[in-house]
């Protein structure tokens, strides 16, 4: 069964430009500026590098039955952002879990506005991936 549809379309754009634009910029801040990302910075980005490819292909075949897949993967990427900026932002937070080696998850190689973060910046790109999933589900 094809669920193809000519519905919502934008928002399937919307979703793939916003995970386009936040594997680009986990790119340059690794390769460009040199960050070595932390144990939960690599968590973020198995989440978020297969949304760019996925729904990339289902926004060119404008297939809108890759959102069953890419909402869990976006979900759960969110969840581990969230966790990663308590464990910045938090006092004590980082303790629970402490990295195992390496960068510490608490690090801050940014701090905008004193509370722009690189994990605040994935949480963004996945919060906005899921609002427009969940619009671009809808028929």
């Amino acid at each position: 069964m094809n669920k193809k549809t000519n519905g919502q379309p934008i928002f399937l754009y919307l979703a793939w430009l916003a995970a386009v634009i936040a594997t680009l910029g986990s790119l340059y801040f690794s390769e460009i500026r040199e960050f070595i990302p932390c144990e939960l910075c690599w968590v973020q980005r198995i989440f978020m590098y297969p949304l760019s490819i996925i729904l990339g292909i289902a926004t060119f075949l404008n297939d809108r039955s890759i959102i069953k897949y890419a909402l869990p993967l976006s979900i759960i990427g969110g969840l581990v952002s969230i966790f990663h900026y308590m464990e910045q932002k938090v006092p004590g937070f980082a303790s629970i879990k402490p990295c195992v080696g390496g960068v510490p998850c608490s690090a801050e190689y940014i701090n905008w506005l004193g509370f722009i973060t690189i994990p605040f910046l994935a949480l963004l790109a996945f919060t906005l991936t899921t609002i427009f999933l969940f619009i671009a589900r809808k028929k």
